[in-house]
């Protein structure tokens, strides 16, 4: 026997449950992955550059290290001895605590912690080109992504065109309009497309996992590339403000800066050095029968060390450190060198690309009018199929060309940015929360601090020249946000 359902929350779960199937089969707009999206993926996730940041914060420690160097060392020392002569034993014992300050290195500390701040400049700007290189890389797999989607739309509009073409010269054969000839014709150039269509499907297959390799995640439905901001007038521009902001070109500098403290590292060892040393400890018999016989001593002691013969040890690491410092110097010219053939290279193709670009929409304009009018022509037996299937082809072929043209239009106005130094995560993602590498070293540098530092410091410096720092690197301003995504080029 059935019985009605009358229960109101039955009534209540079934029609939020028909609801529920509802809203899950109604289609869902979908907001397109910008270019922005892919660079905070890849900038909070990307294994080489959380491994840079890494490396920086293990060269952030070497400069807690080398300060250790003004710093009070405290030590114990306790010593047991048994002695057994003459049938008579004797044990013995001693213990001691012993505090010792060093006041004067003759400068070998100031030099090394002086090192150890350049180092961490450069590993900085090595940090600004990791950053770089890895934007640069996110750029090349989001254009390649978007390039090889256009190039599989265009290779399924050829294929499309071929198979009409195909079917309107069978059935113009079929009525004797056209002969087997041209039938072969139109089946070999359908036979190709298909050929070309699977091939660039294989080819955007290849991009979409170069991406994920980069991004981490494979890539959804990509928004058009709008123009990268920022960008100079001229070449003469270019170059100026890469001498300034070029990452790879501050991080040899201040690699020199370090290697030139190194050498005068080196040098300090010929100099004095002066600490003090306090010493408390016991020393007596350790006995059963005679207990608390032990001797008090308390020790203090002021020592001056100068080096006078260490077997030319100390002359060969100068000479070391000033060839390191001579090779430091030399990269700085080569980087330079390098930067000015990068921006010069990059400039030129790019500026023929954004000329060329203008030709190859014209061409895809000319292409298209004389598909149209020879598929015409065709059908009033004034073009053979041939001609058809020729102009069709070139159509296509302009359309690709244009294609890569905006790929590399893009691809070229970010390598030149990066030789810059302007291709910064500020500048393509300004919403997400960028690394600030001095709150680590902020958070670290202070460890082991004592008050009496800044005196052994003041003394270790007199007669050292300062650390020489670059002034900041140019900030580009941040652009506002455009309205609509337009097209890169």
């Amino acid at each position: 026997m059935r019985t009605a359902v009358t229960d109101p929350l039955f009534r209540c779960l079934a029609a939020t449950s028909a609801l529920t199937a509802v809203l899950l089969l109604a289609p869902t707009a979908t907001r397109a992955e910008t270019l922005a999206d892919a660079i905070a993926q890849a900038y909070q996730s990307n294994p080489s550059l959380l491994a840079q940041r890494s490396s920086l914060r293990i060269t952030d420690e070497a400069y807690v290290q080398a300060r250790a160097g003004y710093r009070p060392q405290l030590n114990a020392e306790v010593d047991a001895t048994r002695q057994d002569f003459l049938q008579q034993t004797t044990n013995s014992g001693d213990a001691y605590l012993t505090l010792t300050q060093p006041l004067y290195t003759g400068g070998r500390t100031a030099a090394a912690v002086s090192a150890a701040e350049a180092d961490i400049l450069s590993g900085r700007e090595t940090l600004r080109l990791a950053e770089a290189s890895l934007l640069q890389s996110v750029i090349q797999a989001y254009a390649d992504v978007l390039r090889d989607e256009e190039g599989v739309t265009i290779r399924q509009k050829n294929l499309a065109a071929g198979l009409d073409q195909l079917k309107e010269v069978k059935a113009r054969t079929r009525v004797g309009d056209l002969t087997r000839t041209d039938t072969a014709q139109s089946q070999a150039y359908v036979d190709q497309a298909k050929i070309d269509l699977a091939n660039a499907k294989a080819q955007l297959e290849v991009s979409r996992d170069e991406y994920l390799a980069v991004v981490g995640v494979l890539p959804g439905t990509l928004a058009p590339l709008a123009d990268l901001p920022n960008m100079p007038a001229t070449l003469n521009q270019a170059i100026a403000t890469a001498e300034a902001a070029n990452p790879a070109l501050r991080a040899a500098f201040y690699a020199e800066a370090g290697a030139r403290k190194r050498v005068d590292e080196a040098r300090s060892q010929r100099m004095p050095t002066l600490s003090l040393k306090a010493q408390l400890g016991y020393t007596g018999p350790v006995s059963a029968y005679q207990p608390n016989i032990y001797a008090h001593e308390v020790l203090g002691t002021a020592t001056i060390v100068q080096p006078l013969f260490a077997g030319g040890a100390i002359e060969s690491q100068v000479r070391q450190q000033i060839e390191r410092q001579t090779s430091a110097r030399i990269q700085i010219d080569l980087t330079r060198r390098q930067m000015v053939q990068q921006l010069g290279q990059s400039w030129a193709q790019y500026m023929a690309d954004r000329e060329n670009l203008a030709s190859a929409k014209e061409a895809v304009d000319a292409n298209e009018t004389a598909y149209e009018g020879v598929q015409k022509e065709s059908r009033a037996g004034l073009r053979s199929t041939l001609e058809v299937l020729s102009i069709e082809q070139n159509l296509r072929d302009s359309e690709l060309l244009q294609s890569s043209i905006k790929h590399d239009t893009f691809v070229l106005a970010s390598q030149v940015l990066g030789a810059m130094g302007l291709l910064e995560v500020r500048l393509l993602a300004p919403n997400i929360d960028t690394y600030h590498p001095e709150k680590s070293f902020n958070a670290v540098k202070n460890k082991g601090a004592t008050p009496i530092d800044s005196i052994s410091a003041m003394l270790d410096n007199i007669g050292a020249s300062p650390l020489h720092r670059l002034p900041p690197a140019p900030q580009a301003p941040v652009p506002e946000p455009p309205a609509a995504a337009a097209g890169g080029g």
